[in-house]
């Protein structure tokens, strides 16, 4: 009689279970309980093979932007954007997308929430009202983070754009100061903003923003913490 074999079960897969990509982005609340989806930044990685080709200047700028983009830092971001712009007009490999995401960064900065709660929201308010031209209210908004902050490098840099586009050059290169002290780097910004266009002559602007500041290491901040 033929010897009967038990049958052999089949091998189960070793490959984990993946589940299928939603083609959809993943969304979230924002501040008003509005369904917002969130500014995927490309990594900084992402230039290309013709990076060999381009100046080291406008690759470092250019990657300075994108890393303030990715912590949502808009207004930094776009300043960076700008100066490639603005310094290095023959590479043009790398100016097409230097205006995509400098595009990107003004649509978020003139998002306006009806109602700013954190310090980040009033900063973003603030930088889209001063692009509005609304100075007053740029000012509530920074001076309302200083009260939480008094060394807020950025709400202190938006107060010497306002003060320097109402020609006030002397409360201007005060607060100016202060922002550079506590953050040397943006003094670079400052440069190439053209805020402080009416500062460009004074020889303090130039002594500011060309010069390297020496400063002691950047304290932290003493700012209530946010709910």
């Amino acid at each position: 009689m033929a010897k009967r074999t038990r049958p052999k079960a089949a091998k189960a897969s070793r490959k984990p279970f993946k589940p299928a990509k939603s083609s959809a982005a993943h969304r979230r609340p924002d501040h008003r309980g509005v369904t917002t989806t969130p500014v995927a930044a490309p990594e900084p990685k992402q230039l290309g093979p013709e990076r060999l080709q381009l100046a080291p200047a406008a690759i470092d700028l250019f990657q300075r932007g994108m890393e303030s983009l990715q912590r949502h830092q808009y207004q930094q971001a776009a300043a960076s954007f700008r100066s490639v712009l603005e310094r290095f007009p023959d590479e043009r490999a790398l100016l097409d997308r230097t205006r995509v995401y400098l595009d990107l960064c003004e649509r978020e900065l003139r998002r306006k929430p009806a109602n700013p709660q954190t310090a980040e929201e009033r900063l973003t308010s603030a930088t889209a009202a001063l692009n509005d031209g609304d100075e007053t209210r740029a000012e509530q908004l920074a001076k309302s983070v200083l009260t939480d902050d008094p060394e807020h490098d950025l709400a202190l840099y938006l107060l010497a754009a306002v003060e320097a586009r109402r020609g006030n050059p002397e409360s201007a290169l005060a607060k100016l100061r202060q922002a550079i002290t506590i953050s040397p780097e943006v003094s670079a910004q400052a440069r190439h903003d053209s805020d402080f266009d009416a500062l460009h002559d004074l020889p303090e602007f130039h002594e500011l923003t060309e010069t390297p500041p020496t400063s002691t290491p950047r304290r932290p901040r003493r700012g209530r913490a946010e709910r």
